[in-house]
């Protein structure tokens, strides 16, 4: 029987075409922000997202620090973690997170968005991010996203 047969294409890290993009988080609410930065670096909004692939973009956030919550998430929420220890639990506050580290707050919330397996960490070393205006990644061209046109 003559029959043609079609293949589904699964794309890999080889053949993903990787692009560079630049947001800007001034005045974003967090959790909107943070689920429409791990889809990009996921790869969702591709043709040819494949779930076992790191295939997603590159993404450089800028004015992480500058992030927001709605209400009085800022002060009231509280992010736990662990030593391991006996009684090492330990609570922090985002805003306590943002003195210290101006990108921590950000990074937790993508970080929580991703599969936590090996492949949700090689994807969200694929995300860039820095406190101020200013980033080191200017030879790659990222092209400016807005978020507002996403999903």
């Amino acid at each position: 029987m003559d029959t043609l047969s079609y293949k589904t294409i699964s794309s890999n890290k080889e053949t993903a075409n990787k692009q560079w993009f630049l947001v800007d988080a001034q005045g974003q609410t967090l959790g909107r922000f943070s689920s429409k930065i791990a889809k990009v670096l996921r790869g969702k909004y591709k043709t040819n997202f494949t779930p076992h692939a790191d295939c997603g973009d590159n993404v450089v956030i800028i004015n992480a620090a500058k992030i927001t919550m709605t209400g009085t998430k800022m002060n009231d929420r509280e992010i736990f973690s662990h030593t391991g220890y006996p009684g090492g639990q330990k609570r922090i506050t985002p805003l306590e997170m943002l003195a210290k580290d101006g990108t921590s707050v950000v990074k937790h919330a993508i970080k929580g968005m991703l599969p936590k397996n090996k492949l949700g960490a090689a994807i969200l070393r694929n995300c860039y991010i820095f406190s101020g205006d200013d980033h080191d990644k200017q030879a790659q061209k990222p092209t400016i996203l807005n978020l507002n046109e996403l999903l």
